[in-house]
């Protein structure tokens, strides 16, 4: 009877150890705004600071590929969405972006990829690292749109820029608002960690807070373990 008590105390103990390993991975990979019409899984997901926009990212260290999805909606149901990386600075100069919007002889949605070398005209230009994929959709419920893309990226630290505007010209967006969330549509994210290391105050906070929550309740489910083995 000792032995199979034993037995019994020394399996339970094995299954909590086991659910308390896969709790972060579970807790990591719960993103459910906005909600994608993907099925892809993405181990993070964070409310940007600015345009009520959000991003579903996943890094890839085996293979440098970093997967986003980028929601966020025009100010108008002709307008454009933005998702970018700034390889050399913080803001907009420099930018390698991919912009999303509604054909008007079609309503299919084109993402097409801009070199931001300049604040004067831009054009369609491929982009200054390698691109795996990009797609785009359209959801009219909410008037929203959603950039799919995969990238070459080294990890670490990423300076990403996003942005959304009233409408586009013969393939080029026209010019976006002047407004305080327009040009604090910036920030600065760690990939390989999903910490956003420079997104705004509301955001960082919002990051360090769940961070927290989730180390708490984890160290007490590790307590909790710990009565359960020794103390049955």
């Amino acid at each position: 009877m000792t032995s199979l008590k034993h037995f019994t105390s020394n399996m339970s103990f094995l299954h909590l150890l086991t659910l308390s390993l896969l709790l972060p991975t579970v807790l990591s990979a719960t993103c459910t705004t906005p909600k994608l019409s993907s099925t892809t899984p993405y181990t993070t997901c964070t409310p940007l600071s600015s345009l009520s926009a959000a991003l579903h990212y996943t890094y890839h260290p085996s293979n440098h590929t970093l997967s986003v999805a980028f929601t966020a909606t025009p100010p108008s149901s002709a307008g454009w969405v933005a998702w970018g990386i700034n390889p050399s600075g913080t803001g907009m100069l420099g930018g390698q972006a991919f912009v999303a919007y509604k054909s008007p002889s079609s309503s299919a949605v084109t993402v097409s990829t801009f070199n931001l070398s300049s604040y004067a005209a831009i054009s369609a230009a491929p982009l200054s690292f390698p691109v795996y994929s990009h797609s785009g959709e359209f959801n009219a419920a909410d008037g929203s749109f959603t950039i799919y893309a995969a990238v070459k990226s080294d990890g670490g630290k990423v300076n990403h820029i996003w942005q959304v505007g009233p409408g586009v010209t013969k393939g080029v967006p026209d010019k976006h608002a002047i407004n305080a969330a327009n040009l604090q549509s910036k920030a600065t994210i760690d990939v390989t960690t999903g910490v956003a290391a420079d997104s705004g105050a509301s955001s960082s906070s919002a990051v360090d807070l769940g961070l927290k929550k989730r180390n708490v309740g984890y160290f007490f489910l590790c307590l909790s373990l710990f009565f359960v083995y020794f103390c049955s």
